[in-house]
């Protein structure tokens, strides 16, 4: 079953297959799923169905092994937003071999080295493909820093043509905008990634982000729900090593805080760590508040300040004065 819901595709090639339709159900408005096996769009809460006999664009063949794969494949590399004519135009390859491997002459050499330079020339030919081929190669190196997931620089790509073809680049600069395409898909796809290991990794200030990334979300109406405490939990006990059990009594007070307003105007990195915190105390698995504090990069105030209020708060069974 595929979600047909977002406006920026996981796949490049699954994209706008129901312009006609709509992503939504027309009789309760939930969300459209397609069923690759039986080749239905139906709905996924009332179960309408939308389409029938839908086409399978993937292969009729199988392979069961690389080796299978190498040689009934007939197709190149599938469409991608990564590079700027979407990897449709062809390619030379730099190696001097011919089609049945061996070493070509030095006379076809000369001549293929030229094709090689004109072919680089051609496909990037004004202004516009300029600024891609650099804003995509400067997006896929903060993506690999990060060390984040294919579909999701997919959709960071994506957004950053759509604000190309709204005219959104001009007075900007394009690592910043490209850095604030790349935290709207972290934000879009729930990947706890905070502006400041944007920054980090980016050849801008955080402030430039921060500026861009309003921009963009504003004028291309970006739903993005605000970040919570919860969505850095995994990532911060991880990194932490911290047991299971921890990870439990700190999911248990976040949601606890939660529920009694205490997260309301504070910043989520702070009071997840503040919850980490006060769960390794109860878990005997003790941290240090400096420790905590430079893998949630917040300040050891901060951490000290939101486990007060959540001790004042809440019924932990800690001891300030023991802390």
């Amino acid at each position: 079953m595929k979600n047909i819901s977002s406006k920026y595709p996981v796949n490049a090639v699954f994209e706008e297959k129901l312009n006609s339709q709509g992503t939504n159900c027309i009789e309760c408005g939930n969300n459209l799923i397609e069923c690759e096996h039986r080749g239905l769009i139906v709905c996924e809460q009332c179960g309408l169905v939308h389409a029938e006999k839908h086409i399978d664009h993937g292969p009729e063949w199988r392979a069961f092994n690389a080796d299978q794969k190498k040689k009934r494949t007939r197709t190149g590399a599938p469409m991608t937003y990564m590079i700027h004519d979407k990897g449709l135009s062809t390619m030379i390859d730099w190696k001097n071999r011919d089609i049945f491997g061996k070493e070509i002459s030095a006379k076809i050499r000369g001549q293929i080295y030229r094709l090689r330079k004109w072919q680089s020339r051609i496909r990037v030919s004004d202004a516009t493909e300029r600024n891609l081929t650099f804003a995509l190669s400067e997006l896929d190196r903060m993506a690999s820093n990060l060390d984040l997931q294919k579909s999701l620089r997919e959709c960071a790509a994506k957004i950053y043509r759509d604000a190309v073809e709204a005219h959104l680049i001009r007075g900007r600069s394009i690592e910043g905008v490209s850095a604030a395409s790349l935290y709207a898909a972290c934000r879009m796809y729930k990947v706890p990634r905070t502006l400041n290991e944007i920054a980090e990794v980016a050849r801008v200030d955080k402030k430039e982000i921060g500026r861009s990334f309003r921009f963009i979300s504003n004028e291309l109406y970006l739903s993005l729900n605000p970040t919570k405490p919860l969505d850095f939990l995994s990532r911060f006990v991880s990194e932490l090593e911290l047991s299971s059990e921890c990870h439990k009594s700190a999911k248990k007070i976040i949601k606890i805080a939660e529920s009694k307003g205490l997260t309301s105007g504070r910043g989520p990195t702070g009071v997840c760590a503040a919850a980490i915190y006060a769960a390794s105390i109860l878990t005997k698995e003790r941290r240090t508040q400096r420790k905590i504090a430079q893998i949630s990069q917040v300040t050891e105030v901060t951490v000290r300040n939101r486990f007060s209020e959540l001790i004042e708060n809440l019924d932990l069974g800690i001891n300030l004065k023991k802390k």
